[in-house]
């Protein structure tokens, strides 16, 4: 007899990390296993390439270390000692406990905690909102990345995508600032890299030498956190030397003459002073983004991790509309595109769910929350964690540990791993990974729907997101609509399919195709703001808020998202230099105790902390290292590979020293997303963290942080 024939497939993939480029992908499926996962090559965006993070996905879905079935603690807080259950046996002793915590504090002393482990539409942020609202639960405000900066851009221009990253190809200057794109925006890297070998200048401005930056033809390093000194003086140069656009300052923008005057003393040599960047430096840059006419910048989420963050992105949301650089394709600026999706947030998270009166607690807080430092009534006696890692991701991450050690605290999680949250849960529910469940994956790094098509069956006893809260629901008695569909179903409810940028597209589409580029205009002919038509209550740029200022906000969803993002607390109605908090110029006295300042971008091996518990991925990225100038190396007898402390009053972590001019003198560097149960000394790099917020939105501080290095 023959053998039967092998089977396989090909199914659409989407990427769900929390990442701008979301490829697309193709996955390999061979009598229904995942053997193979693939960049799509006719996307026009990602073009069939994957990042590292993502070049072994498929045996990722097989790692031995995966949850599959429910676990119980058995052992202490911490100990990763669990018991397999039932998934009625979890789900009984869920509302067991949280019966009882209802019945004694009130709903509100239980808590959910997520963020973008996930970035899908079904299976990501918003996915146990609904059910967490019906239950009456504490609203978790989560800021932990973006909301700085968006609060910011929505207060400038409102909710556009601005340019399209693929519009870069028609740029004449290009200006990446607070962005390492070649670890963190890959496929947009390809388009920049590409055009600048056509002769196209490349600027970026980063406070150390990352891999972009060492790539450019100009970097200019200003001093972490005086970005914002940066902007205003370009702002001021542009103005002082009449390198403006008048016209187009005269029919789109508002509030000039208080912009002109705010910048009048924001000279570049006010800036050299605070930034360390040459005076002629800040003018040579001014002129050439002006004489360019087609410049585009791509700004990164890092330039809203100091306490002026908020400030400092307004400023350079100026630049554009004083150059006009928008009335040229290739012109104008990159935040974040996902203001364009036609998504139907009042589906995903139910809002209406939430009882009058519930309170709010931030996620950036959860440490205070949890040891009393906060004080809460009723206080939290059960968080629920899922799509986060907070131990290792989050600011003051020790007071994180002290709340989670309490005995009288329920924890859940959702997890694939025994994460460094995770080994503190009473409950583990095992989670699905992508290739396991329907999804639909939005993008903040272009104008792509991508479609995610089950292709394998869930392994083990795992669940997906959805299904995890649909099961929780069913156990609560909740039968509401929103807690009976499938996941398939939620995608088509989820987006709005009569909106423009929809128009001609259908779930068809996707089935066939995976993706689907939003009617917003081609790269080749993006050019949203030729003629004003910002989506502000005016109209126009708003180089002075209204919303700030107190103006009429019209029919739009400005106020709403403005209000959730800032919570009604005063803003100044212009851009300005906010300086950070914990500074030497600043903050002579902590500088005494704590000379250095830290900055922590993302590493180039994991997706904030997933794939730092693959051996391999921490090989390919390296133990957990500190960029350490000679100056400062010098000063403390550190040599190259030494094991060094960083610390200050809020933790310590342990790296290996690399001795480099690749920082500056006063400046260190580690990357982040290592867990600390993995790292030598036990900690991770947030342990030093401040939990304070930025100026605008809660966004987090996450690069105004002062610290001590010395030989471990």
């Amino acid at each position: 007899m023959n053998a039967p024939a092998e089977t396989i497939e090909i199914f659409h993939g989407g990427c769900p990390q929390d990442c701008p480029d979301t490829c697309a992908m193709n996955y390999t499926v061979k009598d229904g296993k995942l053997i193979d996962v693939q960049g799509k090559p006719e996307h026009p965006m990602t073009r069939g390439g994957l990042c590292v993070k993502l070049k072994d996905f498929a045996d990722h879905h097989y790692n031995s270390e995966r949850l599959l079935y429910p676990l119980k603690r058995k052992g202490p807080k911490g100990s990763r000692q669990f018991v397999r259950i039932t998934w009625d046996e979890a789900l009984a002793e869920i509302k067991e406990r949280w019966t009882g915590i209802i019945r004694e504090y009130g709903a509100q002393a239980i808590m959910p905690y997520s963020y973008l482990g996930n970035q899908g539409i079904v299976q990501g942020l918003n996915v146990g909102d609904p059910f967490f609202n019906k239950l009456g639960a504490t609203v978790c405000e989560r800021t932990f990345c973006g909301s700085g900066s968006s609060t910011a851009w929505l207060m400038t221009m409102g909710p556009t995508g601005g340019l399209d990253p693929e519009s870069f190809v028609h740029s004449q200057y290009m200006v990446i600032w607070g962005c390492n794109s070649v670890s963190t925006n890959l496929h947009h890297w390809h388009i920049i890299h590409e055009t600048q070998k056509k002769g196209v200048k490349l600027v970026v401005i980063d406070t150390y030498k990352s891999l972009t930056a060492k790539q450019a033809d100009w970097h200019i390093i200003p001093k972490p956190g005086t970005d914002g000194a940066l902007a205003m003086a370009l702002i001021n140069t542009l103005i002082e030397q009449n390198l403006l656009d008048h016209d187009y300052i005269e029919k789109y923008t508002l509030g000039f003459e208080e912009l002109k005057a705010r910048a009048k003393d924001c000279t570049p040599e006010w800036a050299e002073a605070i930034t360390g960047v040459a005076a002629a430096d800040i003018r040579k840059l001014a002129k050439e983004m002006y004489d360019a006419k087609a410049t585009a910048i791509r700004m990164g989420v890092a330039l809203e991790r100091h306490h002026g963050g908020g400030q400092t992105i307004r400023a350079v949301c100026c630049i554009p509309a004083l150059t006009g650089a928008w009335r040229h394709v290739g012109g104008g600026l990159m935040q974040m595109p996902l203001w364009e999706f036609p998504l139907k947030f009042d589906r995903i998270c139910r809002p209406d769910y939430i009882p009058q009166g519930t309170r709010v607690i931030n996620n950036l807080r959860l440490g205070q929350a949890l040891n009393g430092e906060m004080p809460l009534h009723p206080p939290l006696k059960s968080v629920m964690f899922y799509n986060a890692n907070p131990v290792s991701q989050a600011p003051e991450s020790n007071k994180i540990v002290e709340g989670l050690m309490r005995e009288d605290l329920f924890v859940v999680a959702a997890e694939h791993f025994i994460t460094d949250t995770a080994a503190y849960a009473d409950i583990i529910l095992p989670a699905t990974m992508a290739a396991e469940m329907d999804d639909m994956i939005l993008s903040w790094g272009h104008f792509y729907l991508t479609y995610n098509a089950k292709c394998i069956d869930a392994p083990g006893e795992t669940a997906s997101n959805a299904e995890i809260f649909r099961r929780l629901a069913r156990t609560f008695g909740f039968d509401d609509p929103q807690f009976q569909r499938t996941d398939a179903e939620m995608i088509e409810d989820y987006i709005d399919w009569t909106a423009p940028q929809m128009a001609g597209i259908t779930m068809e589409t996707f089935k066939q195709d995976g993706y689907a580029h939003l009617k917003v205009g081609t790269p080749d002919d993006r050019c949203p703001h030729k003629e004003g038509n910002f989506p502000t209550p005016s109209g126009k740029v708003e180089f002075k808020s209204s919303a700030a200022a107190g103006g009429n906000f019209v029919a739009t969803p400005f106020r709403q998202l403005y209000d959730a993002f800032q919570g009604g607390e005063p803003v100044d109605p212009l851009p300005g230099y906010v300086p950070s908090r914990e500074r030497p110029e600043t903050n002579p006295a902590l500088a005494l105790k704590y000379p250095l300042n830290i900055v922590t971008p993302k590493s180039h091996g994991f997706l904030n902390s997933q794939y730092a518990n693959e051996a391999h991925k921490v090989k390919s990225q390296g133990d957990q290292y500190v960029l350490i100038n000679p100056v400062d190396a010098a000063a403390r007898d550190i040599h190259p590979g030494n094991l060094i402390r960083v610390f200050n009053d809020r933790g310590e972590f342990h790296g290996e020293a690399r001795v480099t001019d690749d920082t500056l003198p006063g400046v260190v560097v580690a990357t982040l997303g290592y867990w600390r149960s993995r790292t030598k000394g036990g900690g991770a790099v947030n342990v030093i963290s401040s939990d304070q917020f930025v100026n605008l939105g809660h966004a987090p501080s996450l690069s105004d942080n002062l610290v001590q290095v010395e030989a471990a």
